[in-house]
C-alpha cells in the first residue's frame, strides 16, 4: 500500500477510521527525510494492514505545530487512535521494522490501564 498525504482537516478521519496509523512528518528541504521516504515507503508494502500517512510540514505548519514537531523528520505512530510512539529522526529499515512490531504487538488494554495508574 502506498503512503498518502494527510492534512490538518483529514488526520483525524484517517485515525477514527484505522486500527493502526503511522504518520511520517518531513519536508523536502530536509535530507534526512529524502533519506527516511524510501524506507517508509517499503514499509507500507511490506505491511498492508498499516495505514501510512505523510504530513509536508511547510504545507501544513498548523497539524505540525498542533503535534508539537520540533524536529523532522518525526515518525509518530497511532494504535485505536491513540498515540503510543514519537520519535524524531530518520530510522533504518530494522529500526522502523522494531517499532511496527512493537505497535502490531502493544496490549491496548494494558497500555491504557498503565497509563491510569502514573502519577500525575
Amino acid at each position: 500500500m502506498a503512503t498518502i498525504d494527510v492534512t490538518q482537516e483529514s488526520l483525524a478521519e484517517v485515525l477514527e477510521n484505522n486500527k493502526i496509523v503511522f504518520v511520517d512528518f518531513w519536508a523536502g528541504w530536509c535530507g534526512p527525510c529524502r533519506t527516511f521516504a524510501p524506507t517508509y515507503g517499503a514499509a507500507s508494502d511490506r505491511h498492508p494492514d498499516i495505514v501510512f500517512t505523510k504530513v509536508d510540514t511547510e504545507a501544513e505548519q498548523g497539524l505540525a505545530a498542533a503535534a508539537s514537531i520540533t524536529s523532522i523528520p518525526t515518525l509518530m505512530a497511532f494504535k485505536d487512535k491513540t498515540l503510543v510512539f514519537s520519535q524524531p529522526g530518520a530510522l533504518n529499515a530494522t529500526g522502523l521494522e522494531e517499532v511496527i512490531q512493537g505497535v502490531k504487538n502493544l496490549d491496548m488494554d494494558r497500555h491504557r490501564a498503565d497509563a491510569t495508574q502514573q502519577p500525575a
